[in-house]
């Protein structure tokens, strides 16, 4: 599969660092916001302020990834967030003890807002280093390939992110509550010591330098003249919203009415990671049998069924095989449209044709967790808390197979096209 199977290793090695990295934060930014405020509002800002830089910065990411070396960019970028999240780590540990935290404001709001600012140097970086690396994997793996690949780099970052991380987060925490972040400070410097020692081959010449808005409209022009990448921009979107809008009510949901501990919580995260898993063992198998089109609408598809499984689970077991599914189907579909992108996108402008495409998928994201947010504390003038808690769940829900049934079709006509 890769074009040199060490450089491959090493580079997933690294990848699987930084993911254990995000899936510590994962749990502990919100679990952590939890603890200085129980504004669900309040609460939603700090996963906000990690995603709000895929839409302030995306497209900024993309004209630098295609204007330097990215291997540079890489290594720059791991060692901002390990830097980022010593500096949170040593805010916190100033701060302790925390006071306990208030059902409007927050209890620290210096402390609060010193962390959000953090959380949006940390975004910024992940914003350039995500764009750098997507654009790095097709210069050290055959094309043929890159379903086998894009789903080992998925699981890879499944089990840091989602697995491992979260576990390990919720474990952290209930020693000290800047542990994680410390331990994140120290797996993204070692990451960037792996990469640092990596040979990733080096681009040809970079042509030279354009204005700005050129090299923009090229890039634009190419993502809106494929309809298929078009398609996917749209539809990832707001898949992505509708994922977001679990995320802090998943987070409440679980400690006021599961009253689970951070501790099970983390374990719950993990048991759902193992369905992602099991997709990245199978995903480039079901794509040679199944074909990308139907392997694509049948996930989508599934991802709103296990939506709607999250209203009807009463435990930690349910909740653990509802998030199962989710991994499993999303995973599918990820490998799927990834691997679209990567060969459908000329290497000199994968860089700003990825980063317009994240600005339409990931710059979703901070709008789905206020809607969180939001959502939760309108259906509280309607309902008992408990039960609002539910609401975002429902709206993702509906508005998943709402997704799905508008794009069903073109999802079929354009991964049937899928290059080989």
């Amino acid at each position: 599969m890769p074009q040199d199977p060490k450089t491959f290793r090493r580079f997933l090695l690294a990848a699987g660092l930084t993911n254990m990295g995000d899936g510590i934060a994962t749990l502990a930014w919100t679990w952590l916001a939890s603890a200085l405020t129980r504004d669900p509002f309040l609460i939603a800002l700090m996963p906000v302020a990690l995603r709000l830089p895929w839409f302030l910065f995306a497209i900024p990411a993309g004209l630098v990834t295609d204007r330097v070396q990215r291997k540079r960019l890489l290594l720059a970028m791991d060692v901002t967030r390990g830097l980022a999240f010593g500096l949170a780590a040593a805010c916190i540990w100033q701060e302790l003890p925390l006071a306990a935290p208030p059902a409007e404001g927050a209890s620290d709001p210096l402390l609060f807002t010193a962390l959000a600012l953090c959380a949006l140097v940390i975004g910024m970086a992940e914003v350039f280093r995500d764009t750098a690396a997507q654009t790095v994997l097709p210069s050290i793996v055959d094309h043929g390939r890159l379903e086998h690949a894009n789903a080992r780099f998925s699981t890879v970052e499944l089990v840091g992110n989602t697995l491992l991380g979260p576990a390990l987060g919720a474990f952290l925490i209930g020693l000290a509550l800047p542990l994680p972040f410390v331990v994140n400070a120290a797996a993204y410097l070692v990451a960037a010591t792996i990469l640092a020692r990596l040979t990733i081959p080096r681009r040809g010449a970079i042509p030279a330098r354009r204005p700005w808005q050129q090299e923009l409209a090229e890039g634009f022009r190419f993502l809106a003249a494929e309809p298929t990448l078009r398609l996917l921009a749209v539809f990832t979107g707001g898949f992505n919203l509708l994922h977001q809008m679990i995320v802090v009510g998943l987070v409440l949901h679980a400690q006021e009415n599961l009253h689970l501990s951070a501790e099970a919580f983390g374990l719950v995260l993990s048991a759902g990671a193992l369905g992602g898993i099991i997709g990245g063992v199978v995903a480039g198998h079901l794509v040679a049998r199944f074909t990308g089109a139907r392997v694509a609408q049948v996930s989508a598809l599934c991802c709103g069924f296990a939506f709607a499984l999250l209203l009807l689970v009463q435990g930690a077991v349910g909740l653990s095989v509802s998030l199962m599914l989710f991994s499993f189907f999303g995973l599918l579909w990820d490998t799927v449209s990834i691997s679209f992108r990567q060969r459908a996108v000329p290497d000199a402008m994968l860089g700003r044709v990825n980063s317009l495409y994240r600005l339409c998928s990931w710059g979703m994201m901070p709008v789905g967790l206020a809607l969180s947010g939001l959502s939760v504390d309108l259906a509280e003038e309607i309902v008992p808390r408990e039960t609002a808690l539910l609401a975002p769940f429902a709206i993702a829900t509906l508005g998943v197979f709402l997704l799905t049934a508008l794009g069903w079709r073109g999802i079929g006509r354009g991964f049937s096209r899928l290059p080989g």
